[in-house]
């Protein structure tokens, strides 16, 4: 197994505290972060110093990881040995220190110990470092329910009248090998049902964040919204549509070809209709039980003045008609 310099990957010291690490790592962690880093390498980064604070912010894989050989020059005491060595020891003269028999009986206990470490030390740091088929400690036996998720999906209101499916996506959060948490993203494909309304919540079951264990995940709640629509005004499920008519055929009554949105309508104008009346139509605003009503709102628009005819008719209604906007509301 390469060995791996933990120290100089989060960039401490070998004595470093464990607040120092856990600064390092919290640094590191926001630089290489995947969804954040631009950098080439930033994903393998990001897992080099997940693996190295693993190890690192638990004391007794610290500890194993500090006694574990490792490459040095010759200008350098291993690190191993000069913990060994007390502050005390390592005063006294070395000759001296070897031509104590049961010093040397101690140290030859010892470096025989060392001579057996590297391999045992060498199987758990596999163990540690990323067997697939060994789970990390603090991840056995933990059960946690999922949390809930919230989202918003837009449809048009034709939709409500027959129902769509629509694609969205929604965050989600997994872990490393070394219960790193993970942001991504994830795409679903969501059926909406005919006859749903503004503000209507849909509750996905399963699909919110994942549990952890055995945990079941949460459930994803969908908020469904309308968008505008240049035509038509929604109000609950009632739907309201303008409808133009000229003023003279609002007066004497006429039928008119009204657009819903399942279809053209021939709508009956009675005479003496005002602008602003609205004519109900029982059935076509959003299905559902009940299904709301589509209300036609009339509008009049006066036809333009254009010929001598023209003129002559307008100047004809006026002698006819004795009426005045400005008093009594036209009374």
């Amino acid at each position: 197994m390469k060995f791996k310099d933990y120290y100089a990957t989060l960039g401490v010291p070998p004595d470093a505290s464990l607040d120092a690490i856990k600064k390092a790592y919290r640094r590191l962690a926001r630089r290489y972060h995947p969804d954040v880093s631009r950098e080439p390498l930033a994903e393998l980064r990001f897992k080099e110093v997940g693996e190295a604070y693993a190890v690192l912010k638990d004391p007794e894989k610290r500890q194993l990881y500090d006694l574990t050989p490792r490459p040095f020059s010759r200008r350098e005491t291993p690190q191993a040995e000069r913990r060994a060595e007390s502050p005390r020891e390592s005063t006294r003269p070395r000759e001296t220190r070897q031509a104590n028999p049961a010093h040397e009986k101690t140290a030859g206990a010892t470096a025989g110990t060392r001579r057996e470490r590297p391999e045992n030390f060498g199987n758990i740091l596999d163990e540690m470092m990323g067997r697939p088929d060994i789970q990390p400690p603090r991840q056995r036996n933990v059960n946690v329910h999922g949390s809930d998720q919230h989202a918003k999906v837009q449809i048009d209101l034709e939709d409500t009248y027959h129902g769509t499916a629509r694609s969205i996506s929604v965050p989600t959060c997994t872990t490393d090998d070394y219960g790193m948490p993970l942001v991504s993203k994830r795409t679903l494909k969501v059926s909406i049902p005919k006859g749903v309304r503004a503000g209507q919540t849909l509750r996905l079951a399963g699909q919110g964040f994942p549990g952890m264990g055995e945990g079941k995940a949460g459930d994803l709640y969908l908020e469904v919204v309308i968008r505008p629509h240049r035509r038509y005004r929604v109000e609950g499920r009632d739907v309201y549509v303008d409808v133009p008519v000229s003023s003279h055929a609002a007066m004497l009554g006429t039928t008119a070809h009204v657009f819903t949105p399942e279809g053209s309508i021939q709508l009956s104008v009675p005479s003496g209709t005002i602008a602003g009346r609205k004519l109900r139509v029982r059935g076509k605003g959003i299905p559902g039980e009940p299904a709301g009503d589509l209300y036609a709102v009339i509008t009049t628009i006066a036809p333009p003045v254009h010929t001598v005819v023209a003129q002559k008719a307008y100047r004809a209604l006026k002698a006819a008609f004795d009426f005045s906007p400005r008093t009594s509301n036209g009374r």
